[in-house]
Order: structure tokens, then sequence, then C-alpha cells
């Protein structure tokens, strides 16, 4: 049987009676309730939203009530079936009243009117169950609400609904005029605080309830927390999930990284950031692996960090036909499309530089890289309430910068757009951190692309490196198209310093270069005897280019990969006899990469075009000539916070995957 819940403060004789009589009639010793809709005329408008307080009552006006009589019953379902009558108190001539008890939740309810044995289904409504506030919203208003920590009011607290913006009084209480074209109110966490989390999402935002011209109350808590200006931020680039080549075994051995690190630091503060893309929409519907079973995954495999995270372009539904529609689905299950938020002396900003508005409801997935107008308008508002001396972290998915290898970087959005972007954020030092290319490249102000602002652009590698392919036909071997280790970003933050490093999944942070012997690399068409003699001549050139990349040669050349390079970095090499070897930068395939993916890609008998996932020919490559093929080389690397690594080369090294396998 059911449970149900008596909902007058003051109970009746009358009241009892009902309730046994409801008891009775739903435990077998009499006939169960009928649902008959038509049996008697009543019937009355139920707003969408119902805001009232704990054990409150509620009086639905502009209703015909000549048809009520004062048996009559309220019943409130909830979602999860539980059943409460609310007693009609009072009946006037276009509105009654009903009493609700303080068992009630906030939540969505199934509104029936009862008489005796007989219900009629009215409508469903969402219930919020609030505080009294001796406060009346300004007109205009449609949502307001109180932000709160431990009971007491927070001031100062920056509360938009994505386009407008505005911030909390003396009391706490925020207001603004919503059109709800998004449905959801955020707030930006202010230093200091924390917000609850469900799993690894902070609950920061809220789903709102009501129509755009319903004035609604959404209130936030927070909790105070101490030593924030000294914490880390994991950045978590591209993940695909998608329930195929073994990704969700592989994806384990990221999180056994990530909780083994955390467990290291357990004293330190630790937050995470997502850079997009941690699910594959085209197998959302094909294989059910979406962004709830994303959820669930990462839910039971990391506990106790929050995870702030930003949308990518394969987190966007492709049935979909618009942008917001596209969008949607992340909003319901994971976070706002962007938002903002504070840790410490450092000022957060999530953008979606994913803009879906060409998608046609097809796989086609026309989208662009661009951050839209109605984003830079809130962005503006929202920098109002930051000083110029906050360092800003900007995190979108997409690359802003690209590498070119005889120009330079480049813008790598529109032109315009990314104009406008940069003139919002100039006066700030800005941090990009952005994900996407499944590659690593660091921008800094000196790159005239920057247009001399202190910008840096942190394009921070793959956990999934390439889609989980090279793991997948070589375990153990887990790395991007530039041979960039799969692994995240780790950011130190103190105060208003921040130091970051690459960490690579299964190694320790030392590990970060790779060097190459390329008198012991080479590749040639006999590595792949499956390619069909018939396989297009374009196919077969694409694989050319690492056979002539890396011919049989004697030239005793040291090719050098270090992923996370920019140009505060130093490269030394000397050899054995103290000489010190000229390093030059070049672009180059990496050659693990070609024998750990691309050789197993092309080698198949039932190759017809170019495989994905291969081996892209990219930056932070460095050659080095040593004397001969004997001598023995000193390689050290050193970063802009004076880290240094250092490899001890003995020579002739030996080139295979086996060499490179993580065990």
């Amino acid at each position: 049987m059911g449970k149900y819940y008596f909902c007058l403060k003051t109970v009746s004789l009358r009241s009892v009676l009902s309730l046994l009589v409801l008891i009775l009639l739903t435990s077998g010793c009499g006939e169960p309730l009928n649902e008959i809709k038509d049996s008697f005329d009543i019937d009355f408008d139920v707003p969408s939203l119902i805001e009232v307080s704990v054990g409150g009552e509620y009086t639905f006006a502009g209703a015909n009530t000549s048809s009520l009589i004062d048996t009559d019953d309220i019943i409130l379902e909830s979602e999860n079936g539980i059943s409460y009558i609310c007693p009609i108190l009072s009946i006037a001539a276009d509105s009654f009243t009903i009493s609700l008890s303080n068992e009630i939740k906030t939540g969505y309810y199934v509104l029936y009117i009862k008489r005796d044995n007989r219900k009629k289904l009215i409508s469903k409504t969402y219930i919020n169950i609030v505080e009294d506030l001796d406060f009346t919203p300004d007109a205009g208003t449609t949502v307001y609400g109180v932000v709160s920590a431990d009971g007491s009011p927070v001031q100062g607290v920056v509360v938009s609904d994505g386009i407008e913006v505005s911030v909390t009084d003396e009391r706490g209480i925020y207001q603004l005029e919503s059109e709800k074209k998004w449905g959801y109110v955020f707030i930006s966490i202010p230093s200091g605080y924390e917000v609850p989390a469900n799993g690894v999402l902070p609950q920061f935002y809220k789903i709102m309830r009501g129509d755009a011209t319903t004035l609604e109350r959404v209130d936030f808590s927070l909790t105070a927390v101490e030593g924030q200006d000294d914490y880390k931020v994991l950045m978590l680039g591209d993940m695909h999930l998608a329930n195929r080549t073994g990704d969700l075994g592989q994806f384990m051995n990221f999180t056994e990284d990530l909780n083994s690190y955390r467990t290291l630091h357990q004293h330190e503060k630790m937050y995470a950031i997502t850079l997009g893309d941690m699910t594959w929409d085209l197998y959302w519907y094909s294989n059910s692996y979406a962004l709830p079973e994303y959820l669930n995954t990462i839910n039971s495999q990391v506990k106790g960090l929050q995870i702030f995270h930003t949308i990518g372009n394969h987190d966007y539904d492709y049935k979909s036909t618009d942008d917001q529609g596209a969008g949607s689905r992340f909003t319901d299950y994971i976070a706002p499309m962007y938002y903002s938020f504070n840790i410490g002396k450092v000022h957060y900003v999530v953008l979606d530089d994913i803009d879906c508005s060409n998608y046609d409801g097809t796989t086609s997935r026309d989208y662009e890289k661009r951050v839209s107008l109605e984003q830079l308008n809130w962005l503006a508002k929202d920098l109002a309430y930051v000083d110029k001396s906050t360092p800003l972290v900007v995190v979108m998915h997409a690359q802003v910068f690209y590498p070119s290898e005889t120009e330079g970087f480049k813008m790598d959005h529109d032109v315009l757009n990314t104009t406008q972007l940069l003139n919002t954020l100039k006066g700030y030092k800005v941090h990009f951190v952005t994900g996407h290319t499944h590659l690593s490249f660091n921008v800094t102000p000196e790159a005239a692309v920057t247009g001399r602002q202190e910008v840096y652009e942190h394009n921070a590698g793959a956990i999934c490196a390439s889609w989980w392919w090279s793991g997948h036909l070589t375990p153990g071997v887990h790395i991007s198209p530039d041979g960039t280790p799969g692994g995240y970003s780790i950011w130190d933050v103190n105060g208003t310093d921040i130091e970051w490093i690459y960490k690579s999944t299964g190694w320790t942070e030392d590990y970060q270069f790779r060097s190459y012997d390329l008198n012991n690399v080479s590749f040639s068409l006999a590595d792949v005897p499956q390619m069909p003699a018939s396989v297009p001549a374009s196919v077969k050139a694409k694989f050319q280019r690492y056979v002539d990349a890396y011919p049989v040669n004697t030239n005793n050349e040291v090719l050098i990969n270090i992923w996370n390079w920019n140009s505060n970095w130093t490269l030394d090499v000397t050899d054995e006899n103290g000489n010190k070897l000229e390093a030059k930068e070049v672009w180059a395939y990496d050659p693990l990469h070609v024998a750990a993916l691309s050789v197993k890609r092309f080698n198949s008998s039932t190759l017809t075009s170019t495989p994905s996932f291969i081996t892209e020919k990219f930056t932070h490559f460095f050659k080095v000539k040593a004397v001969d093929a004997d001598t023995d080389l000193v390689i050290t690397v050193r970063d802009e916070f004076e880290h240094e690594w250092t490899e001890l080369m003995e020579r002739p090294k030996e080139f295979s995957t086996e060499a490179y396998r993580l065990r």
C-alpha cells in the first residue's frame, strides 16, 4: 500500500474520518480509489510553480469553486509515490485554500482532487518549500533569493541567469529581472566558500521552474572554508567515454592515477575542471552511453573532489536543430554552458566556444568555434565585479590559437569574435585553458597573435590521448597524435601566483619528455603488409609520410619530444665529452605514436580510406646531431618554475613499443 501523510496543522474530525476512509480503501479493506475523470465537474488552473513555507497554506486563485464541497480533499503525489492528503480549509467565490504538511519537500507533485472514493487528475506542479522572508521584490523582478552560509546572509555574491547579473545585499538577497531564457540561475561562488556537491558536481546552479512571468525564489547555501589561497586545480582534458575500444577499463587507469596523486597530497585543498568532451555524442544513442552514464562512471571512481565542467562539441545532442536545444542535456545533468566562480584570489570563467546554431538533427554536426555575443555581454557584466589585479583563468573547450609550421601562432576562432573576446579581457592577466585538439601546445604573451596582452593559452592534452586507440591497439602505450602521453595538468595556486605541470597517466611528474635515437628508428611499407594493393594512392601517401620522415639512416640524430614546452623553457644537450650540442626546434611525427597506432591502423586488409586518429606532424620537437652512433648524451630540460629534468641517454638507444610500455 502507498504511503499517505495527513496535511492539517489542526486535525478536524472530518479530516480524520477522511484519512481513515482513504487508508481502508487502499489497504484492501474496501474498494480502491477510482480515477474517473468526468464523474464530477471540478476543474481549476494549477500554476507550474507553487511557493509555500514549511507547513503553510496555499490559495488557488481564479478557480471556479461552485462545484467544490467542503468534504473534498486535494491529494499531492510525489515523484517517489508518496501521497499527501491536503484538506480544503476554506472556499470563496473564486478561490479556495488548502493546508500542506511540513512533511512535503521541494519537488514535483501530481495534483488530484478527491471526493469520497473517487479522484480526478488535475495537473502537475512544482512545489518550492521556502523559509519565510520579510521582503517584497522590486517590480519587474522574476527571480530572487537568499545566499547564506550556516544560516547567515552572505553579501556581495554575484548571481546570474546567464544574461543578467546581480549581487546580494547585506541581507544576502539578490534580484534579477530575468526572462528565463536558459532556465537556470547560478552564483559565482565567492572566495573563501564552497557549495554543496552532488557527487563530483558542485551545486552552484539551480533550474528555475516558473515561466518568464512568474516570480520565483531560488536560494543558495554556502560553506565557509579555510586556507583557500593555496590549492591545486586539476585540468582534465578530453575523456571521450563511449563504451568502446576498452575506454572504460583504460579510464580506470586514469582515475586510479588521479586518486593516487590526491592521496599523496591529501592535506592540500584540491579542485578539478574538465575541458569538455567528457562523452562522445555519436555513441550516446548507439552505445547507450551519454552524460548520465558518464556521471555514473566518474562518481563511482572519484570521491570527495568537486569537478567543475566545461561543455565540448561532443557533449551536445547532435539530434537537435539549434544551439540551446543541443546543449540542453548538458545543462540538465551537468552545469550551465557558461559561468564563473572564485577560488582564493583567482577568478575562473568557463565559456562555451562551440556554436551549434547550424545543427540539422543529423551527424553532420556543423558547429563553429565562437564565443557568442550573448556570452561576451554576460562576461563584461561578470568582470565588472572583478578587480583588474585578479588573475583570470578562462576555460573553454576549443583552442583560441593554433600553431603553424611556417607562420607561428594564429587565431583559430573567428578573428572578429576572438578580438572582441580579447578586448573584453583587456587589462587582466589571462590564462586560457583549452582542450579539443588532443595535442599539447602553449602560447605566451610574446606571441604577436595575443596583441601583446598578458594572455597565455595552455592547450592541455587529453585524458583519452588518441581517443583510447593507442592503448587499445598497443596496451601500455597511451599517447596522443603528437606523442603527448594521455594525462592531465596540475596547477598549483599560491595566492595570485600560478604554476603548472603536466602529469602523464601512470607516470610520475618527472616524465616530461621522450628521446629517440633516430639511428634506430625507421618505417617502411614492409611494416604494413596487410595494406591492400588496391588502396587509393592518397591513402598510401598518408603512410608514406612516416616512411619519408624516418628512413633507415645513420645520421646520428636524436629527436626529443618535450610535450609541455613553451618559449620560457630551456633545453641543454651535452655529449659524454662535455661538448654542447645545438638543439634545433623542428616539426615532427612522434615515432612511438607511429609504431603504436598508425602502423596498426594502416596494416589492415579491409583498409579503404585514411584511418582516424593517426600521427600528426607537430611542434615541441627538437633535434640534435651527435658525433657518432655510440656517443652518450645528457639531456636537461628546465621550465619557467626552475623544475629540471635530466636523462642520461645511453646510445645506441633501442626503439620499440615494448621499450616505452607502461607496466
